[in-house]
């Protein structure tokens, strides 16, 4: 009898403390899911308050982001013409050269009005840049691939490469007395002048973006398939983009001067009424305003292409790649 006994009260505790031992485990399972879920929670509520706060900030940004580059953009060339008028209106009533030499600003935009209102400025800004366009096109043709082969190949680059300096180096003027005997007062002769003037630049743009390429970068493409041709247009000429992108900018102003120095010299009816002729035509009337309007007439259109066509592609290209 006292044998059951002891046996049942050992029962008893021994219940008792799988009793104890499972709420124990109970509670600290109980425990444990809180924490976890109290972890997520606040885990939850601090990336609440993160997307929140950039919520904030970009809307902010995106707020006054356009307003900001209008004014960081703008001011300043507006400040540098203000400056430049405000010089040129004080030399011109110092009186310092006589009128015909150093018209006053008020001469020079009267004349630029009346050849807005004699129909004279569009067809000729409309010649030079057709005429600009389809030769810097021909030049981009041309200058990324001789930039590719004397960029990959050392025994191109070792004869080509000194050449293409020189050329850069060349003015473009010099092309324009051999053109013309050549190719006559012809479309022809005027492409030829732009495309000796802007494919040396574009080519060396090209090798300078190539030189920046990671060897890596051909090595990785190589082992996902990427060989020959589709190694150039899928690693290299990406990689080599901001470089190529200045290469097209200074190809440009090279193009666009080649072109105005072959309007300037050679005039002919094939050639058709351009800047060039403006220009050339207000030197043979003794026409210094004229020469002036024409003068900012070509200015406007250099500047206008390279801020609305390779400023925002450049840009763009930089801040994609986090540089900007």
């Amino acid at each position: 009898m006292a044998v059951e006994t002891t046996t049942t009260g050992e029962e008893g505790r021994t219940g008792q403390a799988g009793e104890s031992s499972q709420s124990s485990q109970s509670s600290q399972s109980s425990q444990s899911s809180h924490a976890s879920q109290a972890g997520r929670q606040t885990r939850d509520s601090l990336a609440t308050v993160e997307a929140g706060l950039d919520a904030l900030e970009t809307t902010a940004e995106h707020e006054g982001s356009t307003l900001l580059r209008v004014l960081r953009a703008g001011y300043p060339p507006v400040l540098a013409l203000g400056l430049i008028l405000a010089v040129w209106q004080a030399l011109y009533a110092a009186k310092i050269w006589p009128d015909w030499k150093l018209p006053g600003p008020h001469q020079v935009f009267t004349s630029l009005k009346d050849a807005f209102d004699n129909g004279d400025v569009w067809p000729a800004v409309g010649h030079s840049i057709g005429h600009g366009a389809v030769g810097f096109a021909a030049s981009v043709v041309l200058g990324t691939v001789l930039g590719l082969l004397v960029g990959r190949f050392k025994p191109v680059r070792a004869g080509i490469g000194p050449i293409l300096s020189g050329l850069q180096s060349l003015p473009s003027v010099a092309w324009v007395p051999p053109a013309l005997m050549f190719f006559g007062p012809t479309p022809a002769m005027l492409y030829t002048v732009v495309l000796l003037g802007a494919v040396p630049s574009i080519a060396v743009g090209v090798v300078s973006g190539l030189d920046q390429v990671p060897a890596l970068y051909l090595r990785v493409g190589r082992n996902i398939g990427a060989r020959g041709l589709a190694s150039v247009r899928y690693v290299l000429l990406p990689a080599a983009l901001p470089g190529y992108l200045a290469g097209l900018r200074q190809g440009w102003a090279f193009a666009w001067r080649s072109l105005l120095a072959a309007e300037i010299i050679v005039q002919s009816a094939d050639l058709g009424h351009s800047l060039g002729f403006l220009l050339k035509n207000a030197q043979d009337t003794n026409d210094m305003a004229g020469a002036f309007a024409a003068i900012i007439l070509i200015l406007t259109v250099g500047v206008g292409v390279n801020q609305l066509l390779f400023v925002p592609i450049e840009r763009r290209v930089l801040r994609s790649r986090g540089l900007a």
